[in-house]
Formats: C-alpha cells, sequence, structure tokens
C-alpha cells in the first residue's frame, strides 16, 4: 500500500509509534517462536546455506537475504521457504465421513460430518472445554451516554466467571447515540480491552498507558503487549455503518504462558491437578470459551442484533476466532489476520511455522496437550486448515496476510480457503471463485470466502480493514440499509 505525504499526514504521530512497537513486538515474538530448539543450531550441518544472525536475538534465529525467520525445532527441521519443498501432503477430504462414505448434501454435512471434523480439533488441537467450568454472571460496571463526543453509548462490563472477581471477562462495547433498533457488532480481540470514552488522547506515551489504546484519527492501534492487537479498528467507520463495536480483552480469561493453574482452566483442576486432561482445552480454547461468553451477553442486550456479530483477531487471536465462530455458530462472520499455522494456514505445509515450532515449549501451551504428539507427524492430523475453515460454512471469512510475513504462510492460508470452497459450494454458498493466487494487495471477495495478501508484515492494516468493512457490509445489515 502507498501513500502520498498528505495521506500520511492523515495519520498522528500514534500511527506511527505504534507501527514501529508492532515491529518489536514481531521481534520479541520471533525471538520466543525460536526458544524450543534442543541443541546450538549453529552446529547442525542441515542449516539451510547463507543464513546470518541478528545482534540481541536467541541464537536459534537465523535470516535469509529476504529477511525470512529461520528456526530450527526441538524435532530437528528447519524452517522452509521454498516452495518444492513445502508439498508432499495430501489433505483430508471434507466431504468425506471417516467411514468412507461421500457427503452429498446439507443434512449429512451438519448432522454427520461437521460433527466428526468439531470433535477431531476438539480433542485433538484445541482442546474441549472442562465438563466443570463455572457459570459466568455479567455486570455493566460503566456506561458513558456521551461517549466519543456524543456518537455513542460506551458500555464497560465484567463477566464474573464462579464467585470470583479474577479471572474475569473483561469487554467495551460502543453503540451508535442515534440507534433506534438493534445494531450488528464487530467484536475484536486482544490481550486487553480499553475503554475509548470522548475526546481522542494524543501522544504515544498516553495511549501505552490507556490500556494498550493508541487513540489516532479515527483509528484505534496497538501492539500485542500495548492492550491491542497491530494494526487498528477503524472505530469511527464502523460507527458510521451503524454498526456497534466492542473490545475484548482475554488475558483477564486466562493468561498466554504455560501455567494452567490460574484463570479459568486453574478454577476447573481438581485439586492436585496442575494440567488439564490431555484432550481438554489449552489457552486458545479458554479465550475461544470467553468470547462465547461475550455471546452470551450480546444476546441479552436489547441495543444489539446478536444475529448479526462478526468477530476480528490478528495473530494468535486471529487463530482463535476462527476456533470460537467454528465451535460457536452464533458468530455471524469472521476477520483472521496474519494467523497462520493452527489458524487458517494449512497445518501438513512445510512453510514458515510449522507444526513442530507449535508444538514446543512456547506456544505448546496454547493448545490441548494431545496436540504435541504430531511434532514431526504432520500427515496424521486427523484435520486440516480448509476444515477449520470449512466448520465456519456457510457463513462468511475473511482472511488476510503479509508479503514479508512468511513465517505466517499467507500461500497457505489461501490454499486452505480454496480446499474449504467445496463444503461452501455444497451449501449453496459461493468458494473464492479462484485457485490462483491474487496479486498483493488485491481482495478476492466475490463470494462468502474472502482473501488479501498486503505488501507488509505481520499487521492487519488501515486498508486491510477498509477492505475487510466492504465485504462486512454486504452481510451485516441496518434497518436502514435493508431498505434500500
Amino acid at each position: 500500500m502507498s501513500f502520498n505525504i498528505q495521506s500520511m499526514m492523515r495519520f498522528d504521530f500514534s500511527y506511527w509509534f505504534f507501527a514501529a512497537f508492532a515491529g518489536l513486538c514481531v521481534f520479541v515474538d520471533s525471538t520466543v517462536h525460536a526458544a524450543d530448539s534442543a541443541t546450538s543450531s549453529s552446529e547442525d550441518s542441515n542449516q539451510p546455506p547463507g543464513l546470518t544472525q541478528r545482534p540481541g536475538q536467541s541464537s536459534n534465529n537465523w535470516y535469509d537475504a529476504a529477511g525470512n525467520l529461520y528456526v530450527r525445532a526441538a524435532t530437528g527441521r528447519w524452517s522452509n521457504y521454498d516452495e518444492s519443498k513445502a508439498g508432499g501432503y495430501t489433505l483430508p477430504d471434507p466431504l468425506v465421513l471417516n467411514n468412507g462414505e461421500p457427503v452429498k448434501d446439507a443434512k449429512t454435512w451438519f448432522e454427520k460430518r461437521r460433527p466428526e471434523i468439531l470433535n477431531a480439533c476438539l480433542t485433538e488441537i484445541y482442546g474441549r472445554i472442562s465438563d466443570n467450568t463455572p457459570k459466568v454472571k455479567f455486570e455493566v460496571t460503566k456506561v458513558d451516554t456521551n461517549a466519543l463526543n456524543g456518537t455513542v453509548v460506551m458500555k464497560q462490563i465484567v463477566g464474573y466467571i464462579g464467585d470470583v472477581k479474577e479471572p474475569c471477562i473483561r469487554f467495551t462495547m460502543y453503540i451508535p447515540s442515534n440507534a433506534k433498533e438493534p445494531v450488528p457488532m464487530i467484536v475484536t480481540v486482544g490481550p486487553g480491552e480499553f475503554a475509548f470514552p470522548n475526546r481522542p488522547a494524543t501522544g504515544a506515551s498516553n495511549a501505552v498507558s490507556q490500556s494498550g489504546a493508541a487513540f489516532g484519527t479515527n483509528q484505534l492501534r496497538g501492539g500485542s503487549f500495548a492492550g491491542f492487537h497491530f494494526g487498528g479498528a477503524p472505530i469511527t467507520n464502523i460507527i458510521k455503518h451503524g454498526w456497534g463495536f466492542a473490545n475484548v480483552g482475554v488475558y483477564s480469561i486466562q493468561a498466554d504462558r504455560n501455567n494452567f493453574t490460574n484463570g479459568v482452566i486453574g478454577m476447573t483442576l481438581k485439586p492436585g491437578e496442575t494440567k488439564p486432561a490431555p484432550d481438554e482445552w489449552g489457552v486458545l480454547s479458554a479465550w475461544a470459551w470467553g468470547l462465547s461468553r461475550v455471546m452470551d451477553f450480546l444476546e441479552t442486550d436489547k441495543s444489539v442484533d446478536a444475529k448479526q456479530v462478526a468477530i476480528e483477531g490478528h495473530s494468535r487471536w486471529g487463530k482463535t476466532v476462527l476456533w470460537a465462530a467454528a465451535s460457536d455458530q452464533r458468530f455471524a462472520m469472521v476477520y483472521a489476520s496474519c494467523s497462520g499455522k493452527m489458524g487458517a494456514a494449512l497445518f501438513r505445509r512445510d512453510w514458515g511455522e510449522t507444526v513442530d515450532n507449535m508444538t514446543g515449549d512456547y506456544s505448546g501451551y496454547q493448545f490441548a496437550r494431545n496436540f504435541p504428539k504430531y511434532a514431526g507427524h504432520w500427515n496424521d492430523l486427523p484435520v486440516d486448515a480448509h476444515e477449520l475453515i470449512a466448520l465456519i460454512a456457510p457463513r462468511p471469512v475473511f482472511i488476510t496476510g503479509g508479503s514479508t510475513d512468511q513465517w505466517s504462510d499467507p500461500h497457505g492460508e489461501f490454499l486452505a480457503e480454496v480446499a474449504a470452497g467445496p463444503v461452501y459450494r455444497l451449501l449453496g454458498k459461493k468458494d473464492l471463485g479462484t485457485t490462483n493466487m491474487p496479486p498483493l494487495d488485491m481482495t478476492v471477495d466475490s463470494g462468502e470466502l474472502a482473501f488479501k495478501e498486503h505488501s507488509g508484515g505481520h499487521m492487519a492494516t488501515p486498508a486491510d480493514w477498509q477492505d475487510f468493512l466492504k465485504f462486512a457490509n454486504k452481510y451485516l445489515k441496518t434497518p436502514r440499509s435493508r431498505a434500500n
């Protein structure tokens, strides 16, 4: 995406600060990604040629001339960016039952095949929710009827899990002040929720202090450690569409670390237990569970059209929203930005980050404890990313990647959407409409499946958001838009 000087000036200092901050977060995240190597990778004769290291990073982080990150996983496998070596896999057929019978109609899909895929995802990858998970009771803790200079009604909500104050579910929602009927909602997911009460503050340091909301012109921006994900949700444009907006902070539900004795998962453990059962939830499932509880609340709020709730997440939160929509059919549509492996990118494909990396110590806790057994045995996985996407069918899905974020495998994300197409067609919807990777910065969105690879890195760009809102406008309808 190109900018002239005038367009650049429309984005204030906070955008550029957080663009740099997002780059720092990617640097830190990449360093963590590399932490699962067993021995010094510099002594490995299988190391790809021509790699160099960067000062201050892990000894297991290496880069090629294009800037692609190379890591040797604990299995000894090095990252790959050669298409000729990325294949060699056979994807499971989403339209064939486990007993070998074909799926020929929607009834068989919903009653037989979809439950098979969902169960495999639950028990082998993301983990099922514990049977003794406490109930959630919501409380509206603050209402501001004059937020954003009178354009929205802001509500801050806390969902108390069981009879304790922490962990909890925190989110803030914004409803257009002029709404006469229930409105569609776009719900974004990140590590922390934020309040945006009135006039946007200025200055980067203040932006960080405000629970991670970077307040720029018509934009909310931030980085993963700042309480919001990279890129920014254009709240003003969302409100102008006549839609509501909400931000959910998931770290108050379950911390993003390898410690199950805290958070909602810890509340379900029996005395003496330190981990859930092998087929029970990891961190991503805990976050997705929290999103479903937010949906419970939205169904009770008379200002919200709960049949039209879209969810958006970036990176690990992109994985989260895909899994949340797959496991809870109440969500109307999904926007997953740079979600990578165990998100939208094909699991079996050897490109950038792989299953071997995802099962290591740095992120294995995000999944069911059954998942690590597939390290080095990707073809034994019972499902793949195209089936994760297919679980969302026939609802719309918008997926993006970045040209310099090859670690997240944008081409693998595209291929997964292509492979999910037969399920969408079976259900009477349109697929991507192409099997050829589109040019950079071109959005393919003629059907219920949409894809874009932007120029740039690991972020949701303003242009990505603009294209998503255009895509969402075909599906999220206000009374006024339905009349037109």
